[in-house]
């Protein structure tokens, strides 16, 4: 509808739309996820040191890390998590606020925004309190479980085949030119400032998320590679 370069409402402003939204969502997003999960790796089972944001920092700070430097580097990942949480949140709750508008004529404004978050953040204190087994892993079992039924019935009742073909097509699309999309800087459109409002606005999203999803990357590779320990004694002749 209001592309970057272009026509809009065209097939190349379509096909553009997708290669801009695997760009925002595909690989140099996850990138910045695994620059931190991978230093956090290295410096924990490598090196021996916490498992925290400030033993990525340990070349730089080398000790200082166990003292104010290193408090002072968690505090910032912490409130770095948090402004990610409450921006997502609110996004999260501004869509959910246009469907029961556009389903329901609920009326879209802030009070009903608001009531939507604290409902929300509600659900969320329940489900912490309740625990790691019984809140946090039902909560999401229940949000596995809703997105795999939106998805059938996405597939089964949308245009199943323009689905799988526009999915492959758009892949290699994005494949094509993730260089130079990953590149573009907007430096022969002038004034423009679309990437200001996007781009940059996703990753600047993505780096606040960067410091909790690095942590959680690099806990989970524990978990496996204690599986993978425990799998090759038992296979072990």
């Amino acid at each position: 509808m209001a592309p970057p370069l272009g026509e809009k409402e065209t097939i190349e402003a379509a096909k553009q739309a997708m290669n801009i939204t695997f760009l925002h969502w595909g690989l140099h997003a996850w990138a910045l996820y695994a620059i931190v999960a991978l230093s956090l790796a290295y410096f924990h089972f490598r090196r021996g040191l916490p498992l925290s944001i400030r033993s990525t920092l340990y070349p730089i700070l080398g000790k200082k890390i166990y003292g104010s430097w290193g408090h002072a580097v968690d505090i910032l990942a912490v409130f770095g998590t948090m402004f990610g949480v409450v921006t997502s949140l609110g996004l999260g709750v501004m869509q959910i606020n246009s469907g029961l508008e556009k389903l329901f004529g609920i009326p879209n404004n802030l009070t009903i925004q608001i009531a939507l978050i604290a409902f929300i953040t509600a659900l969320a204190a329940c489900s912490v309190m309740m625990g790691l087994d019984k809140g946090i892993k039902r909560l999401s079992d229940v949000n596995i479980g809703l997105t795999a039924i939106l998805l059938g019935f996405m597939v089964v009742l949308g245009p199943t085949l323009f689905i799988f073909d526009s999915f492959l097509e758009n892949i290699g699309n994005y494949l094509s030119v993730v260089v130079p999309l990953g590149l573009w800087g907007e430096s022969y459109e002038g004034e423009a400032n679309w990437q200001s409002a996007w781009t940059i606005f996703y990753w600047a999203w993505w780096v606040s998320w960067a410091p909790f999803v690095g942590v959680f990357i690099a806990r989970i590779s524990v978990v496996v590679r204690l599986e993978s320990s425990y799998l090759g004694y038992y296979l072990s002749p």
